[in-house]
């Protein structure tokens, strides 16, 4: 079982009603966190066994958290047996910044306005 990010493919022209998903997921502390945690163990992911452990966050509030964040395309489950691994989706990630930088500059390339890539976050 893997399911992935509706959107990772896309670009700047994110649809609208994603990017408001998925920053209603990230507008609360907890599931903020848990999303830090993920982006921050890079490719390898996390099971939710070591996220309750590093957060010290109950089983439950962690599964609702992962749950929402999964709905909101941020981050991708993978079954590996009788775990599941979460990773952070950074093609979402950068489609999500891509899209609240559209326009900014009015229209003019932005020369300083630096990208988030993966290699940028030292996944």
């Amino acid at each position: 079982m893997s399911t992935h990010a509706p959107f990772s493919h896309l670009t700047s022209d994110m649809d609208e009603g994603l990017a408001v998903k998925a920053l209603a997921a990230l507008a609360q502390s907890s599931r903020l966190r848990v999303f830090r945690a993920i982006v921050g163990a890079g490719t390898e992911g996390m099971q939710p066994g070591q996220l309750s452990h590093v957060l010290d966050m109950p089983a439950n509030t962690l599964s609702f958290h992962l749950k929402e964040l999964h709905h909101a395309a941020l981050v991708s489950v993978q079954r590996e047996g009788r775990f599941l691994r979460y990773r952070a989706d950074m093609a979402a990630m950068q489609s999500l910044v891509s899209f609240l930088t559209a326009h900014c500059c009015q229209g003019v390339p932005c020369i300083d306005m630096p990208q988030v890539t993966c290699e940028s976050a030292r996944c």
